[in-house]
This record gives C-alpha cells, sequence and structure tokens, in this order.
C-alpha cells in the first residue's frame, strides 16, 4: 500500500467548543503507525466558520496536516457526513471535540484493525470528573463509554472513538440519516446498519479517551435524558428488525416489562446510590424505547446554544 492507502484521517467534528484545542493538541501527541501518515479534518457544525481561525493557528504548528471544513446545520449528521466525504485515507477515525486521545490511541486502533481485519473498530472513553463530582457518579463510571457485546458479538458503535475502514463494503454509500442528528443516535443506527451489513465490529481496550464531563452533566437528571434518548434511538432499530404493528406491540410489551422490572430493583437497592441509579437508569432506557415507539418525540441534544453540554 502506498499513499493514500497508508494514510489515517482522524475527523473531529465540532460545534461552539473551547475544548477543541486541546483535543487537538492531544492528536498532535500521538505516536503514529510506522509507514503510515496521519491528517487531521476539522468538520465546523457552527452556521458561520466560527473555528476556521483557532483551527488555523493550531494547524500553523502542528506536525501532521490539518484541514477545515465548514458544514453548517448544528445537525451532527451533516457534519459527520461531511467527515465521510472529506476523508480519502484507507483508514478514518472519529474523535469528539472535548475528549482527549492518550498518546498510544492510533496505534491501538491501527494494531487491533491489523490484527483482526475488522471494517470497525471501537475504542473506550473514560469520564474525567471535577473533584467535586457526586461519590455515586465516580463508582458508577456511568459516563464511561464502552461497547456492548452480545452473545460475544459487537452488532453497534459510536463514533467517540472509533477506526472504520473507507474499503469496507458494508460503508459503500452509506450516510448518517439526518433526522437524527439533533436528538443523536445517529451513530447507533449507522454502525447498526453496517453490522447489518456484514461490517465486522472488533473493541481495542488500549485505545483509550478521556473526556471531562462539565458540571452540565454532573447530575442524575443528565444522565436519565442520555437513557431515555438511547432507548428512543434502540426503538428504531428494533422496528427494522421487527417491521409492523404485531412487532411493535411485541416490542412495547417486552420494553415495558423491563422497565418495570428494573424499577423493582431500584426499590430493592434502595439502600445502595450507585446500584439503585444504575438500575433506574436501565430502566429509563427501556421507557425510551416504549415511548417512541409510541410516538413520543425524539428529545433534541445536539445544535443547542443555550447548553453546551448537549452540543455534540
Amino acid at each position: 500500500m502506498t499513499g493514500a492507502d497508508r494514510r489515517i484521517d482522524i475527523c473531529v467534528c465540532t460545534f461552539r467548543r473551547d475544548s477543541l484545542a486541546a483535543t487537538l493538541s492531544s492528536l498532535f501527541a500521538c505516536t503514529v503507525p510506522a509507514g503510515w501518515s496521519v491528517r487531521v479534518v476539522v468538520i465546523d457544525n457552527d452556521d458561520t466558520p466560527s473555528a476556521r481561525d483557532r483551527v488555523a493557528a493550531l494547524a500553523a504548528a502542528a506536525p501532521m496536516p490539518v484541514d477545515y471544513v465548514h458544514a453548517p446545520g448544528r445537525n451532527i449528521s451533516i457534519a459527520r457526513n461531511a467527515a465521510l466525504e472529506a476523508a480519502t485515507g484507507r483508514l478514518m477515525l472519529f474523535i469528539d471535540d472535548d475528549e482527549i486521545a492518550t498518546a498510544g490511541w492510533i496505534a491501538a486502533l491501527h494494531s487491533v484493525w491489523q490484527q483482526t481485519g475488522a471494517d470497525v473498530v471501537l475504542g473506550p472513553v473514560d469520564a474525567a470528573y471535577a473533584p467535586d463530582a457526586p461519590a455515586w457518579m465516580r463508582r458508577g463510571h456511568f459516563h464511561d463509554t464502552r461497547p456492548v457485546f452480545v452473545s460475544g458479538t459487537i452488532r453497534t458503535g459510536y463514533s467517540c472513538n472509533v477506526l472504520i475502514d473507507r474499503q469496507s463494503p458494508a460503508l459503500a454509500g452509506r450516510r448518517f440519516r439526518l433526522e437524527l442528528g439533533r436528538s443523536g443516535g445517529e451513530d447507533t443506527e449507522f454502525f447498526h446498519a453496517m453490522h447489518e451489513a456484514g461490517a465486522r465490529i472488533a473493541y481495542a481496550p488500549d485505545a483509550l479517551l478521556t473526556e471531562p464531563v462539565p458540571a452540565s452533566r454532573q447530575s442524575f437528571g443528565w444522565l436519565v435524558k442520555r437513557r431515555f434518548r438511547a432507548g428512543q434511538t434502540h426503538s428504531i432499530l428494533l422496528r427494522d428488525v421487527r417491521p409492523g404493528t404485531a412487532g411493535h406491540v411485541a416490542a412495547i410489551a417486552k420494553a415495558a416489562g423491563k422497565a418495570a422490572l428494573c424499577g423493582v430493583a431500584a426499590a430493592a437497592f434502595v439502600v445502595s446510590p450507585t446500584r439503585a441509579r444504575a438500575w433506574i437508569l436501565r430502566g429509563a432506557l427501556h421507557v425510551g424505547v416504549v415511548a417512541r415507539l409510541l410516538g413520543a418525540r425524539d428529545l433534541q441534544q445536539y445544535g443547542r446554544v443555550d447548553d453546551h453540554g448537549f452540543a455534540p
């Protein structure tokens, strides 16, 4: 492989976040796999190119090429699709604009891709809490991100720490759904569709990113909303698997039953704040499934200028 076949494009979608500078600086310090080159692409989702000058200043002293793309719309799917268009290397990586890469991040994702030949490789994200964060939140690791294994297989993914092989047949012509670009869950649906199309998804436990948790996210209410929204996204996947009225009724009944069981479990662990909250959050996911299948509107999570805790 030569040229673009041995290049890694790291895509960073951003929307009015000051933390972008720290994210890019962490990327510049990453170890690059031998024989490969790295390019960084920043996709600005703001209405105006508000990040252009900041990116240009950082690019001037960067050890790797840094390109800027303006993709307005306050819709994270628009930004992610612009990243798919901008990427030209064999591999593309996504990292959020509020995350910090460890020095071995790129190499760890690349290593697992080489070892497994997977179409998609996911890495972990660990929350970095402020000193005043609640103890139950720290113990529960509720803001961490890890893949979900079902019978030993990863069936979907996330865009906050991922490698995608651009030569994967399951990627051809695929785009993030615009109608999910404000509510979130566009990445869950995207990688689920890739898996259904035959893509293999692997996990690189050493490809660690950290994500500072702002004060706006250090609340139980925020976590409940996040899990509820995740349930709304999961309902879309269920509708694809179980189309038709009968399938929807069965999915509603199953999710409602699981929500009820979670409520019972939360009550049973009332003396343990961490475990009780864990069950409540699990129940919120199932409630989100029921609500969306019954026609409730999706929560708006992205593109809000009034709450940077919900920016992409």
